[in-house]
């Protein structure tokens, strides 16, 4: 049975997701109608609209669970000016309605203003706010709930330092949740893709993606070979075994020094006027046995005297000059020569400003370098179609250099607007709100 697709554009669901399809969804969902007609008894309305915001808040929950989840009881703030707070008690604007304290609309006015209530229906599902993965989301530590869900399985989120690998844990005031910066970085950066290939998909966290075509083996497939056959070797249960646990040998330093020569082939191929057809089949056959040699290092035998015998012995058949390389490399060389100076033509105020601009350009080097070794593109871009979703709630205070954020207080209504984010009008939220009441 074919599966359904998460974000469809024919019959669209709104979730909780910085996907392209979900913003295109969102910007183009018409208000739904409902209630607007006597076609539909009001249990089935509120069934529909029941159904809407589920999509929405927290679709990854299962229903019994947040039906043990949901409040009767909406909080509210008013805010309260202290000047007039100094003059008056404050006590209409606690009163509740039908209190006969409210002024009533100025009828003879040719334009009646409409009264800025407080919409305490759009506060339905403010106690999924609590929960860590959704509050995660609403950081911007993760592209969606799903993600952030998956943070906390794998243990990348601590609450008041400590790991929490339950995301439906719930935040009370006060609660500090950090998350790890590679992971939000993962999350957050625009992700590696492939010019050669049509259709794209982002990989797993730890897994990266293949810059090169299928003859050019990249050094990112090197290396999460070489993950993958380490996860496999920490899966091994030695208590299982009466054998005894082999004393481990630090390959890391040679796993390292394959890398490095990896990434030197890499530079060496795309360098096309130095290096003739035949050097460019021989430097992929060498990254191919490269790519095996990897994943030998992390078994118990692999020794780093064997791993560097094989190395050199790579290593020892490869030339890679030859007569056409090196007329290229002088003709090249000639070509620069006879070239005028760009630099030479400018004044003083033009060699400062390129001066302070070059120093720009390496404290940005410094600072988001360019590493190969990342899941994420380096150096490191926020992901497309981010911006409309680049909004913290006021409940929540933030600090994205260390990737941590304070659970200050619930979220509650207020004049005029509420707290809990949500695409849907305050009456479809009203109706879900009646159907949670169980008065059917």
């Amino acid at each position: 049975m074919k599966p359904r697709r998460y974000h469809g554009l024919k019959r669209p669901k709104l979730r909780q997701s910085w996907n392209k399809y979900n913003l295109f969804n969102i910007a183009k969902y018409p208000l739904p109608k409902i209630g607007t007609s006597d076609n539909e008894t009001f249990f089935q309305q509120k069934w529909r609209a029941k159904g809407l915001l589920r999509h929405y808040h927290g679709e990854h929950v299962v229903e019994r669970k947040w039906t043990r989840m949901f409040s009767r009881r909406l909080l509210g703030v008013v805010d309260m000016d202290t000047k007039y707070m100094a003059e008056f008690d404050g006590s209409e604007m606690a009163a509740g309605r039908g209190s006969g304290k409210d002024e009533p609309p100025n009828w003879e006015h040719s334009k009646v203003m409409k009264r800025n209530l407080t919409p305490y229906m759009q506060m339905t599902f403010a106690p999924m706010e609590r929960r860590l993965d959704i509050a995660v989301f609403r950081a911007m530590f993760a592209s969606s709930t799903r993600q952030a869900r998956q943070f906390c399985v794998h243990g990348a989120v601590k609450v008041n330092g400590k790991v929490m690998p339950y995301p439906a844990y719930r935040l009370n005031p006060g609660d500090m949740f950090q998350v790890e910066p590679e992971r939000v970085l993962y999350a957050t950066g625009e992700p590696k893709l492939d010019p050669n290939k049509k259709k794209n998909k982002r990989r797993r966290f730890g897994r990266s993606i293949r810059e090169d075509s299928a003859e050019e083996p990249a050094e990112e497939e090197v290396e999460a070979a070489a993950e993958e056959a380490s996860e496999e070797a920490a899966e091994q249960d030695p208590d299982t075994t009466d054998a005894p646990e082999p004393v481990p040998v630090d390959m890391k330093p040679t796993r390292k020094q394959v890398q490095e020569f990896a990434a030197r082939c890499r530079k060496l191929l795309a360098e096309e006027e130095a290096l003739g057809v035949k050097q460019k089949k021989k430097l992929r056959a060498l990254m191919k046995d490269m790519k095996s040699l990897l994943s030998r290092t992390s078994r118990s035998s692999a020794t780093p005297a064997s791993i560097s015998e094989e190395l050199s012995s790579l290593v020892s058949g490869l030339t890679l000059t030859n007569e056409q390389a090196a007329n290229n490399t002088i003709e090249s060389t000639s070509q620069r020569s006879s070239r005028p100076d760009p630099i030479g033509d400018l004044s003083k105020d033009e060699l400062k400003k390129l001066e302070k601009r070059m120093a720009e350009h390496e404290r940005e080097e410094e600072e988001n370098p360019h590493d190969p070794t990342k899941p994420y593109k380096t150096p490191w871009r926020p992901r497309p179609y981010m911006s409309p979703f680049a909004f913290i709630p006021k409940y929540l205070e933030v600090n994205h250099n260390i990737c941590a954020a304070v659970y200050l207080r619930h979220p509650v209504a207020k004049l005029g607007k509420a707290e809990v984010p949500t695409p849907f009008p305050e009456n479809i939220n009203q109706l879900a709100f009646n159907w949670y009441l169980r008065r059917r």
